[in-house]
């Protein structure tokens, strides 16, 4: 009996969508994102329902990745980068907010990863995750990055503006 061997599917790399005030909007899969320097961090979540977890993630700065889709700051306003708001959405609809001021190098120099691979193992399918390695518990990790939007048009939240 002869056996005929089929290949497994193969599944298309995730897709990630980088929106919103940016001269350049983007489209991103993981095998894109290896093209800029990669960082590896290990990681320790502590979680209140699984305990303790330990990583080992590696991938770009999101610093890197967005800089690059030239995020449109007014050169003209003073510190103009710091009222930019960074939305990240999951395709398993988990969201985080980030400020431009906690990934910026001039500011507080977060080393948050866009992870294209986590212990050793390529998230190509699976589409990147948000890594804030100084994150105690791991709230803002996100799995499965479909959108990341910089918005820097919300109005100000106070009547006088400043």
């Amino acid at each position: 009996m002869t056996q005929s061997l089929t290949e497994p599917p193969v599944r298309p790399a995730a897709e990630l969508t980088l929106t919103g005030d940016l001269a350049r909007p983007a489209r991103l899969t993981v095998p894109d994102l290896l093209a800029w320097p990669q960082h590896r961090v290990r990681v320790s979540f502590e979680c209140a329902t699984s305990g303790v977890q330990h990583h080992r993630f590696e991938g770009p700065l999101l610093h890197d990745v967005l800089h690059a889709a030239g995020p449109v700051f007014d050169p003209a306003r003073r510190k103009d980068r710091l009222r930019f708001l960074i939305a990240v959405t999951g395709s398993d609809g988990h969201h985080a907010l980030l400020t431009w001021a906690e990934i910026d190098p001039d500011f507080a120099h977060s080393p948050v990863l866009l992870a294209v691979g986590i212990d050793d193992t390529p998230l190509d399918a699976a589409g990147p995750q948000l890594v804030l390695p100084q994150d105690r518990c791991g709230a803002r990790h996100i799995s499965g990055i479909n959108a990341i939007r910089v918005d820097g048009r919300y109005t100000s939240w106070t009547a006088g503006g400043d």
